[in-house]
């Protein structure tokens, strides 16, 4: 194993980032993850990754990238993409989605899935599992054998750490606050402080590790696409391909939602027609899906 300098014992001061560094942890991060560190976000990055250099006993940024691209450093590249990873998220996070999503689609998918039919909803970028049990609640406020039928809801991440927090489901008081208190007492049971889900939203919903510009070991359909507050950290490029691909994995009908500050970009005009804010129909149509990473 290769070793390192170590940092001066009980300093407080931040390391310098230069810019060579900078330039090579972007790449880096863009490379592994397809998120866009722009120079504003130097700040950002030496404020996140600071603890991190310091649990791994280094002086400096400069050695933090040699581990980086050394033969050790493939761990450390998941952990440098949690550092730098934003999740913001909340249960019923833009409520008008889960308004639209109960009242006009839901409905004909679970007719699908009662005829003995299968549905897929997919939570991508599903972060700490608020908007996965969402999605599940919904589900399930419309038909409580769900998990009985072929529905089922997929949740990924890259963040493997927020991962744990959404496979564990287990949430504090601050996080289910804004549940209706029927709906709470409904699908969490209260330990020691915290809110649990209960097993019937964990029937229907299942977690797993997904890089989005990476391979994708599942084939779909998926009729229904959750993509929020994502590829807004993505270049252009990325995002026109991430679109492709997902079209790709739609029936002709299927529902994309995405975040509030993103929009479907005109290359995209061939897949998507507008369905409501922010939200997306599949037009009809093959689609060749394109190559797996971006």
């Amino acid at each position: 194993m290769t070793t390192m300098p170590a940092a001066s014992p009980g300093s407080d001061a931040q390391p310098m980032l230069g810019d060579r560094e900078f330039a090579t942890l972007a790449r880096l991060v863009h490379g592994e993850s397809g998120i866009v560190l722009a120079e504003a976000k130097k700040g950002l990055v030496v404020s996140r990754l600071t603890r991190r250099l310091r649990d791994l006993g280094l002086s400096d940024f400069a050695a933090y990238c040699h581990l980086l691209q050394s033969p050790d450093g493939h761990g450390e590249k998941s952990r440098l993409i949690s550092a730098l990873t934003t999740n913001v998220t909340k249960f019923f996070r833009e409520e008008h989605h889960f308004h639209r999503l109960a009242a006009t689609i839901l409905p004909g998918l679970i007719d699908t899935a009662r005829a003995g039919g299968r549905v897929r909803l997919w939570s991508a970028g599903c972060s700490t599992g608020e908007e996965a049990y969402s999605l599940a609640m919904e589900v399930l406020d419309l038909h409580p054998d769900a998990a009985a039928c072929d529905i089922r809801i997929l949740a990924t991440d890259i963040d493997a750490q927020v991962l744990s927090v959404a496979t564990n489901g287990l949430y504090p008081d601050t996080a289910v606050g804004g549940i209706p208190p029927k709906r709470r007492m409904r699908y969490f049971t209260q330990t020691d402080g915290q809110h649990a889900v209960t097993p019937s939203l964990r029937e229907i919903v299942t977690f797993a590790p997904l890089n989005l510009v990476g391979e994708w070991p599942m084939r779909g359909p998926f009729d229904v696409i959750f993509c929020r507050n994502v590829v807004i950290y993505f270049d252009s490029a990325t995002q026109d391909h991430l679109w492709q691909r997902f079209a790709a994995m739609m029936p002709a009908g299927g529902h994309l939602f995405i975040g509030h500050s993103e929009r479907v970009g005109r290359r995209a005009d061939r897949y998507f027609e507008p369905g409501g804010i922010t939200q997306y129909r599949r037009k009809p149509g093959a689609i060749d899906a394109p190559s797996g990473a971006a």
